[in-house]
């Protein structure tokens, strides 16, 4: 069958607005009110919001009602504007790190000096900056060769809806149904709690066919959009690994792994105290020697580990398998810059990308002025431009995984915490064949890994953003140089704010001096990171699990499915990943039914009903998620008491009742959601 032209929304000879003043001030607006909820978000509770969908609606609603943008000026704020939360996202699990490293004889942190405004000012602005350069190479081979296998869920959904408000009619009030919906089910999900959140079902420890298996499942909006939007294909992968970890390794793990093991292995990681105090995941409890939830310790204590494994070696075999298209795109861009130009045919708009020069000379500039700052760790010159290097070459390798699984499933679910642990991993064993070990070092490797989590992050956000402007018809340089000043001024805002929360010591013991890693911002992810650098580089780290995962991307590779993608599965909670595969199972449903039928559904098309729907449900289910989690922050007392019902409902119907009156709410939507994208013509 013939492959059918991909044409964009606006022809690539059509000339309007697009990088504009209004729109880069009114992007760069929206970065910094993201980027400073999501640094607040993520110290207290190690959570973060989704930022270009929201955007793009309020793109809609105030930019062009407001200032007459036009659909690529829009396009250009939610660009501008999406860097802020990225950034901020890996600036709040990551830096706080600096202040939880090993302690001196005399109790103090010594690294806590690097947890200053200079220091993550400029590593902010290095890891957002060089996320976007490394990703400048990669938009040909993974946004327009790849544009049939990745479909960048989020991306395609910011481009729908925006396509929607430019179209207004019946397309516009397609998503718009679905947004009203996620935000109505989110209201009632996550402020009245009418609907379960995550209905789960568990197996004792103690039963003797499947001990300890969990089947349960976010029953959210955008999950099942996400689904839809991406396919049964990727989805059956993603969840096959959620069903290893879940419902295989986890119930072989707790045949043979007492719970004292397993809460030992909590205390190396970090997550629980000491085998005398109650908590921690799974909520050990001393006095019995068990857990109320062995399936959770357990997913912390290893499958954790063994996910972080299988991502490292499924984002090495994808990155080998790339290499190929990479390269055919590095020699294209080289042959730009030396033919003259007077020789060279018209080069489309839709094609402009930043040049190669600015993103060779660019990463090689940011690796000088790493090496010249004082406020970055290293005792020497040399031994910066080492960390340079260091972060060049996991840049390169992470950028194009992280760039890669956001294509898959969005950034929502993209596993940066999985790529930062590698990267720390990476380079603590260089730093150990090196003879770099102790406490001197770790500051250094928390460098690397940081700013290796925040360009992974910024260039998922970069690969979603530019699959919207390929489906639009934008300019990509004008979306890179966007991005670019997004995140510079994202950055300035984002180190103010840090610095602002960590002073914040009202109602804390007077001998508190960092507000961050007190029960007011306990920064869970940061606290985790340097819990790991210390075991790293005091050779207490149990390299086992690692490698096993790594062996099982090798194994799913040699079966010929995408190792990448079933790894992202297992890191991941089943109850992410199960959702998504019911979306995908719909698609899946409703294609196999169109066949058979005399139903059109042009489910093919982006702009199908189908599509438009599970578009609305992203956006509302993320927008309610912003503004909920938000609201949420100083008010989480007067909702829990005033306006939750969830409590009583539990009360009245027991746990297995509340669990399928939120679960049959989700077959509810997800009927919803096939009836109408089996709307079309007869």
């Amino acid at each position: 069958m013939e492959k059918k032209t991909f044409k964009p929304y606006v022809p690539s000879s059509t000339i309007m607005p697009e990088f504009t003043w209004k729109s880069i001030l009114l992007g760069a607006f929206f970065g910094i009110v993201f980027g400073a909820a999501t640094v607040y978000l993520g110290l207290k509770a190690g959570l973060t919001v989704s930022a270009s969908i929201p955007i793009a609606v309020l793109a809609i609603s105030i930019g062009r009602r407001l200032f007459n943008t036009t659909i690529l000026e829009n396009n250009i704020i939610q660009t501008t504007g999406s860097a802020g939360e990225s950034i901020a996202g890996g600036v709040a699990f990551t830096l706080p790190a600096f202040l939880f490293l090993s302690a001196s004889a005399d109790g103090s942190v010594s690294s806590a000096s690097y947890f200053n405004y200079l220091t993550i000012l400029t590593l902010a602005m290095v890891g957002g900056i060089l996320g976007t350069l490394l990703m400048i190479p990669l938009r040909r081979p993974l946004i327009i060769v790849e544009h049939d296998n990745l479909p960048y869920p989020e991306g395609t959904a910011c481009a729908s809806v925006l396509i929607a408000g430019e179209k207004g009619g019946d397309f516009a009030k397609t998503a718009y149904l679905g947004l009203a919906f996620a935000t109505v089910y989110a209201v009632f999900q996550k402020i009245f709690h009418f609907i379960a959140e995550t209905p789960t079902f568990v197996t004792s420890v103690k039963n003797k066919f499947l001990p300890s298996a969990t089947l349960n499942a976010d029953i959210t909006p955008e999950y099942l959009g996400v689904g839809y939007i991406i396919g049964p294909r990727i989805a059956g992968v993603l969840v096959a690994g959620g069903v290893l970890a879940w419902l295989a390794l986890n119930p072989l793990l707790a045949t043979l792994v007492p719970a004292e093991t397993i809460a030992n292995q909590l205390i190396k990681l970090g997550y629980l105290a000491d085998l005398s105090t109650a908590g921690g995941p799974g909520g050990w409890d001393p006095e019995t020697g068990s857990f109320a939830n062995t399936s959770i310790a357990l997913y912390r204590a290893f499958i954790r580990q063994i996910g972080a494994g299988a991502v490292t070696a499924g984002g090495l075999m994808t990155l080998v398998k790339t290499i190929p298209t990479i390269i055919a795109s590095f020699k294209n861009s080289f042959k730009s810059l030396r033919a003259n130009s007077a020789d060279q045919p018209a080069e489309l708009r839709t094609d402009k990308d930043v040049s190669m020069k600015v993103v060779l000379v660019g990463s090689l500039a940011l690796v000088l002025i790493l090496s010249v700052l004082p406020g970055i760790p290293g005792d020497t010159w040399l031994t910066k431009i080492f960390i340079g290097v260091l972060i060049l070459v996991f840049g390169i390798l992470f950028v194009t995984v992280s760039s890669r699984i956001t294509g898959l499933i969005g950034t929502s679910s993209n596993p940066i915490s999985g790529m930062t642990i590698a990267t720390l991993m990476g380079t603590a064993l260089i730093f150990i064949v090196m003879g770099w070990t102790g406490q001197t070092y770790e500051p250094m490797a928390m460098v690397v890994g940081s700013i290796i989590c925040i360009a992974a992050a910024n260039a998922g956000n970069t690969s979603q953003d530019l699959k919207t402007g390929y489906l639009l018809g934008a300019t990509p340089r004008y979306q890179q140089i966007s991005l670019f000043i997004g995140t510079v001024v994202s950055s300035v805002v984002i180190g103010l704010t840090i610095r602002y929360l960590d002073q914040d010591l009202h109602g804390l013991d007077p001998s508190v001096l960092h507000a961050i890693g007190s029960d007011k911002y306990p920064a869970p992810q940061g606290t985790l990171l340097a819990t790991l650098v210390k075991g790293l580089l005091s050779f207490n780290l149990d390299w086992q699990f690692v490698l096993v995962g790594a062996f099982i991307s090798v194994v799913v590779e040699l079966c010929g499915a995408n190792a990448l993608s079933f790894a992202v599965g297992l890191y991941l909670p089943l109850s992410t990943t199960l959702p998504i595969f019911i979306g995908g199972m719909i698609k899946g449903l409703v294609d196999m039914r169109s066949k058979r039928d005399t139903i059109i559904t042009d489910e093919d098309d982006e702009l199908s009903k189908g599509k438009l729907f599970a578009t609305g449900l992203v956006a509302g289910g993320a927008l309610a998620g912003v503004i909920i989690a938000i609201l949420s922050v100083k008010n989480q007392e007067f909702m829990d008491t005033k306006l939750s019902i969830g409590p009583r409902l539990n009360e009245w119907l027991g746990d297995g009742g509340y669990n399928i009156l939120g679960t049959l709410c989700f077959i509810v939507m997800a009927v919803t959601l096939y009836r109408i994208a089996r709307q079309g013509k007869q």
